[in-house]
């Protein structure tokens, strides 16, 4: 199970080819990729009309991840210990990092700031 972030969804929206939206590609045939709820807010977020209708049709393809029973306390607290550490740690990037840490799944993005997550709160990488 791999989870996309916003960064690599948009690329792949805006058609753009990288190793991440080629990967993504092949995930979402494979109905191998999830989503964090989170993801979807930011995809759906897009003033453009145009941005939200693909994001719309991009959504019918792709599985929502669960959110289990205490994710926001867990959540809370590895922004935290982040935070702690003098470390970048905005919300909407550890609501991601724990939706993907409760699961399992290994994260495909392009933003580097969640490698502190990987380092620190056990979130697993897509590498290339």
């Amino acid at each position: 199970m791999i989870a996309v972030d916003s960064s690599v969804v948009i690329d792949y929206l805006m058609e753009i080819d990288s190793p991440q939206t080629r990967l993504m590609r092949k995930a979402v045939e494979d109905y191998f990729a999830v989503i964090p709820a989170i993801v979807i807010t930011e995809l759906l977020s897009n003033p453009s009309s145009t941005g939200i209708e693909l994001a719309e049709r991009f959504l019918t393809k792709v599985e929502p991840m669960e959110i289990e029973e205490g994710y926001w306390e867990r959540a809370g607290k590895s922004r935290a210990k982040l935070k702690a550490k003098g470390l970048k740690a905005k919300t909407a990037d550890a609501l991601i990092a724990q939706s993907c840490i409760d699961s399992g799944a290994a994260l495909l993005t392009r933003d580097e700031d969640f490698a502190h997550y990987a380092k620190h709160c056990g979130l697993k990488l897509v590498s290339f």
